[in-house]
């Protein structure tokens, strides 16, 4: 799911992080935060297993 088009760094994080709070209440869990200074990325899975990533 693209999220963070355009940004770097620490404001592609908070876009990330933003996003991924909206989607918990709706069932999906956080697995891990891939961080590498300006590309980052946060793996999560749906309701029924299947991973995706914020990105």
């Amino acid at each position: 799911m693209r999220v963070g088009t355009g940004l770097v760094g620490e404001e592609r994080l908070a876009a990330l992080e933003a996003e991924c709070a909206r989607l918990v209440p709706l069932g999906a869990v956080r697995v891990r935060l891939l961080y590498d200074g300006n590309d980052s990325c946060i793996v999560m899975q749906d309701i029924e297993g299947n991973e995706f990533c914020l990105d």
